[in-house]
């Protein structure tokens, strides 16, 4: 018997692909349908077949649902399966450092290093915050953040340092969720940026989105996106070069900080999908130069977080000091050069 073709579209990950078959010849006339689909269709099962057609994601071409696998298939017919997305793998439990600042039944707030990603994604399945929390947690963790990430409320980026809250309990994890949406969690960032802002404190207030000339970065858009507020203070000058900034964050956006520091022309040192250093005014400064150059994150550290407490209501604040290399290189900013 020949093998008649099939055609697909090409899914965005995540997303259902839908097969599109050929014409069912005389020859296969009376055939049960899922052993025909597993000889039609690339890359599935008959059992995984079975299962689509008992779970209505196979249709007749223009036609009514077929849930029957037993069903017979007739000379011209052509079929339509809608393949859902293979389902991630729950991430596995791995013996990993945390820095725990607090832990309570309910919580655990901890100091993410720069380089830890927060949750498995493509590209990055283990090694990640979550891989962590569970090593260390067992199965006391929020299960409403899905099997990816367990607990998460919200995010760092991974070349981000800093404060994180975790929820342990579903309860804790919808009471966390509601305050951030609400914004009643304080979030203080200092960044390390090119640059001295002018003036030396105010409000940053723009919609973010994604860029239309690069997908994977976010931008301050005119139209769509998302509204955004950062409030921000220079806390310390070095020369007109660069700058110690506090940012409280009035929303949580993907990349706020980072974007809207940018879009001041002041972009946060290390940080290379959203800023150079300025390097004619850099001519001078060799020693914050090479710093600069030698630091293998971004000058972003979550450094103040305060909650309430999801099931005591008891008002909670927690401190992180600025990691040694950005102490570090703030040393050597402050040694003007001759």
């Amino acid at each position: 018997m020949s093998r008649t073709r099939s055609t697909s579209n090409v899914p965005t990950p995540g997303q259902d692909a839908v097969v599109r078959t050929e014409a069912v010849s005389v020859a296969e006339s009376g055939g049960r349908l899922d052993r025909w689909l597993a000889s039609h269709v690339a890359g599935q099962s008959r059992a995984r077949l079975k299962t689509l057609i008992q779970d209505g994601r196979v249709a007749l071409d223009g036609g009514a649902t077929v849930s029957d696998p037993s069903y017979g298939v007739k000379p011209g017919q052509r079929f339509v399966v809608t393949v859902p997305p293979p389902q991630p793998a729950a991430p596995e439990a791995e013996r990993i450092p945390l820095s725990i600042v607090y832990e309570d039944a309910d919580v655990i707030v901890v100091d993410k290093p720069a380089g830890m990603v927060v949750h498995p994604a493509p590209g990055n399945p283990r090694g990640t915050l979550v891989n962590a929390l569970l090593e260390h947690c067992g199965d006391s963790l929020s299960g409403v953040g899905g099997v990816k990430r367990p607990g998460i409320v919200h995010r760092l980026d991974k070349d981000t340092s800093g404060l994180l809250v975790v929820a342990k309990t579903d309860v804790a994890h919808r009471a966390l969720v509601a305050d951030f949406s609400t914004r009643k969690v304080q979030r203080v960032y200092r960044a390390v940026v090119w640059g001295v802002p002018k003036p030396g404190s105010g409000t940053i207030e723009t919609n973010i989105g994604r860029s239309s000339r690069d997908r994977k970065k976010m931008a301050v858009v005119h139209r769509g996106g998302r509204a955004a507020l950062t409030r921000y203070k220079v806390l310390e000058a070095f020369g007109d070069v660069a700058a110690l900034v506090e940012c409280r964050l009035g929303t949580g956006r993907t990349h706020q900080i980072r974007v809207h520091l940018a879009h001041l022309s002041h972009p946060v040192v290390g940080d290379a999908t959203y800023g150079r250093p300025p390097l004619a005014k850099l001519r001078h400064w060799t020693e914050a130069k090479k710093a600069a150059d030698s630091l293998e994150r971004q000058a972003l550290h979550a450094g103040f977080l305060g909650f309430r407490h999801p099931t005591r209501d008891e008002a909670l604040s927690f401190s992180s000091d600025l990691p040694l290399e950005l102490e570090r290189l703030i040393a050597i900013l402050r040694i003007k050069p001759i």
